[in-house]
């Protein structure tokens, strides 16, 4: 069977099948005002030993683990989320259990519509924490009781604390018909360097408790009851993996020099201050690309002006004095914010959004640029646009800048007075005005994942046409040749933060088309660097 790899290894071992447990609405109507009152005080209690189990969990767990469970306490104790059910509990007459499955599920369709991975991967855990209060509303022991040996966990999906939870010294890799690379499962996974699978679609019906199984973290390949043949060429493999692993940890603390001695920059993109200790750890070089979006979602109002400073500025403090480049709010059409309003798209890629946002409410935009040069003092950051499309909106999006820089001086309110603007390339009118563009911009960043869709007119998230979505199309590649002679020419740096800059399949051409500045997932990191290290970039 085929699925997504998430996490790179070979793994061999019996199933264990975790069947779906779906939580069902009780249908229960409360009669009176002392019925809804009891419903709500069971919610609480329900609550409150949630969060008591997962900060157990949190204790035994390492630092990177404690902290995707405490994202699910964050989400407990949220105000909102409490005020939600214990609304709808009073207003419907509903029960406890009932009413939290509707909240969380409506929370989750809001994460499970946008475009952005990361973004959607949020949906498991607003999940996991509605089917753990129901748990405990309901009374049942999620403990797994595994007995020894190598077991591969088969599932539908798995929720960031069922991971967490699972059995180091037993479960040896996972495979589940749901997920992705981004989910906190897969996060899990590379962190215990836990081989895995998602996305393998019928993988439950197809596996039975004990069936011997085979999963493949990178091909994404997964084989049930292999013949003796198939198995001692996966052991093959797995001894293999396992020695090319310690050659990549090795390379590390390197820098990437290819052998012609070009030095080559190795970034991370990240979302949250935790990620940034990952990307650290697997010798990234700074930050490429640090997504704004998750500060505003989840919440039903704008964060403030002094929460947004506080974010960037732990983001900030963990590099360690690398570069940070903080891109600007990328919202809008298929990332919904409830409470700004707004409509429903028939084209959200070509809708409002991004930057067309940003200069339209230009409050958000300043609070946000305010929040960024006052945390610049505490690290080396740089502002990067999306989505810009034109010259035009480049000047405006510098002029509120401009603006913003002014007023904080007035203040005398210290920033960085040097911090670097720059704009992503993802728009095709972007991408053959380079050389308009570049004399108002300090560098450039390639965004090929928008870039790919707008140039083949391929919507990335429709399944029906995925595979007429590719990067290496020489329409999309003669575009990123195009910035990047542009930017070399001009002498401003390019960098490229999409999917292709992880992919190893492409360093060489990018490194021949001139590209110094790879920004990428995390684990990506040292696979590029070791093609980097044995490659000529001239």
């Amino acid at each position: 069977m085929k699925g997504i790899g998430v996490s790179q290894g070979i793994a061999i071992g019996r199933a264990w099948v975790m069947r779906p447990k779906r939580g069902h609405a009780s249908g229960q109507v409360l009669n009176d005002l002392a019925a809804v009152e009891r419903e709500i005080e069971i919610y609480r209690v329900a609550v409150s030993e949630a969060v008591t189990t997962l900060e157990a969990m949190m204790a035994r767990a390492v630092k990177a683990e404690a902290e995707i469970l405490g994202i699910q306490v964050e989400l407990l104790l949220d105000p909102q989320m409490e005020e939600e059910v214990t609304g709808m509990i009073r207003e419907d007459r509903v029960a406890a259990r009932d009413a939290i499955l509707k909240v969380t599920e409506q929370l989750m369709q809001v994460f499970i519509n946008m475009k952005d991975e990361y973004m959607r991967a949020r949906a498991a855990d607003i999940q996991d924490v509605g089917n753990r209060v129901v748990r405990v509303l309901d009374g049942e022991d999620v403990a797994m009781q595994m007995e020894e040996g190598e077991w591969i966990v088969v599932a539908e999906d798995l929720s960031p604390s069922e991971t967490v939870g699972l059995d180091a010294e037993r479960v040896c890799g996972f495979v589940t018909q749901a997920g992705g690379v981004t989910s906190h499962a897969a996060i899990v996974a590379r962190l215990r360097g836990l081989p895995a699978v998602a996305a393998c679609s019928g993988v439950l019906g197809a596996v039975a408790d004990r069936d011997i199984v085979v999963l493949d973290g990178v091909s994404g390949e997964v084989l049930i009851n292999p013949s003796i043949g198939e198995l001692q060429v996966y052991r093959k493999k797995q001894k293999a993996f396992a020695e090319r692993l310690r050659v990549l940890e090795q390379l590390r603390d390197r820098s990437a020099v290819t052998t012609d001695g070009v030095r080559i920059q190795l970034l991370a993109n990240i979302a949250t201050a935790e990620d940034m200790e990952q990307a650290l750890e697997q010798g990234a070089e700074g930050v490429g690309l640090l997504r704004t979006e998750l500060l505003f979602m989840d919440r039903d109002s704008l964060p403030s002006e002094e929460e947004q400073v506080e974010f960037y500025k732990r983001v900030l403090l963990r590099s360690n004095g690398l570069p940070v480049t903080i891109r600007t709010l990328d919202i809008g059409g298929d990332k919904p914010l409830p409470y700004l309003g707004l409509a429903e798209e028939a084209n959200p890629f070509l809708g409002y959004r991004a930057i067309r946002i940003c200069l339209d409410r230009v409050d958000i935009f300043m609070t946000q640029l305010r929040a960024i040069l006052r945390a610049s003092v505490f690290g080396k950051s740089r502002v990067m646009f999306p989505m810009i499309g034109s010259l035009d909106e480049l000047v405006r999006a510098k002029a509120v800048l401009a603006e913003v820089q002014r007023e904080l001086r007035a203040a005398g309110i210290a920033f960085d007075e040097e911090i670097p603007v720059g704009i992503m390339i993802e728009v095709p009118s972007a991408a053959l005005t380079a050389d308009l563009l570049a004399p108002e911009c300090d560098f450039f960043s390639i965004g090929t994942n928008d870039l790919t869709q707008y140039v083949l007119a391929v919507d990335r998230m429709n399944v029906k046409i995925a595979a007429l979505y590719d990067s290496y199309h020489p329409a999309v590649l003669r575009l990123v040749l195009e910035v990047i002679e542009q930017g070399l020419r001009q002498g401003i740096p390019v960098g490229m933060c999409g999917e292709l800059a992880g992919d190893p399949r492409a360093t060489e051409l990018l490194l021949g088309m001139g590209l110094r500045q790879f920004s990428m997932s995390a684990n990506s990191i040292p696979v590029v660097k070791e093609v980097i290290l044995r490659s000529k970039a001239i």
